[in-house]
């Protein structure tokens, strides 16, 4: 694995969450961390099939475009009735004409699997795969994942996305129900975080 030694890293996210949670992960390396946002970096179109596939895009488009390493993630959650649906395509099941809508999205997916008749409990898992890209052409992939199933109704006003349906493995309260400090903890961006930090370390 190739160990990182820069001092500044672009993360390839207009998401200033995603980057404020990434940067407070890197700061005890003393790295500095730059969003897409502040590069003016227009968003690539993500056109594979796969979250390593759509990361990659990201962060060697960002790398190419900037000249410094750059980090991007892409996740979504898999249901197993579903044929790991949505998957890649997690936030498009949200997209409406004014923004996304996550309510309607896992309204969706519930509906999807009752009209097959799929027996609970639905076990899903939620991925995440983070990429790190040097201006080379040289990464590292590091995968995490959180295994689960699928609660209804809706249980919890904390977290996003699909949160409020996903309960974990070994819990009986949903991620949207969960302590966030408890959540960052066992979640499948923490998983892949720990193997990332690998990378950083002397």
């Amino acid at each position: 694995m190739r160990k990182f030694t820069e001092k500044r890293l672009l993360v390839a996210t207009h998401n200033k969450g995603k980057l404020a949670e990434i940067a407070a992960l890197l700061a005890p390396f003393g790295i500095e961390c730059v969003g897409a946002a502040e590069m003016n970096l227009p968003e690539p179109a993500e056109t594979e099939t796969s979250f390593v596939g759509n990361a990659r895009i990201k962060a060697h488009a960002a790398a190419k475009a900037t000249g410094l390493p750059a980090l991007s993630d892409d996740s979504g959650i898999e249901v197993d009735c579903l044929g790991g649906a949505p998957g890649v395509y997690t936030a498009d099941w949200a997209e409406t004409p004014t923004g996304r809508d996550f309510t309607m999205a896992m309204t969706k997916t519930w509906e999807a699997c009752d009209k097959i008749a799929a027996p609970e409990p639905r076990s899903a898992r939620f991925r995440s795969t983070l990429v790190l890209a040097w201006p080379d052409g040289h990464d590292e992939v590091f995968e995490g994942k959180v295994e689960g199933h699928l609660v209804w109704p809706m249980r919890g006003a904390l977290g996003h996305g699909y949160d409020p349906m996903f309960q974990p493995e070994g819990y009986d309260i949903t991620f949207a129900e969960m302590d966030p400090a408890k959540k960052n903890e066992i979640s499948h961006r923490a998983d892949a975080f720990r193997k990332l930090v690998t990378c950083f370390e002397v």
